[in-house]
């Protein structure tokens, strides 16, 4: 893989592509396993991209003025 930085989609794209590598059983224990490291880092970062897109989203409510009005979002 080059040092690019890929997005959240292209990730998941490559992940599925090691997943379907890995499932098939067919290379080399050294290939399985770097293919498991390269996978492990790109859902490391597809972890951290949620992560940032989460604290992103911001809830609408309405005030007491009945106008929508901003909050941080919170998980429940």
């Amino acid at each position: 893989m080059s040092d690019t930085k890929l997005s959240f989609e292209e990730s998941l794209k490559r992940l599925e592509e090691i997943v379907e590598h890995l499932e098939r059983g067919d290379i080399a224990l050294q290939d399985s396993l770097q293919l498991f490291e390269e996978g492990s880092a790109l859902l490391a970062g597809c972890n951290q991209m949620l992560e940032e897109a989460e604290q992103k989203v911001v809830q609408l409510r309405k005030g007491s003025d009945r106008k929508p009005v901003e909050s941080p979002f919170n998980e429940t």
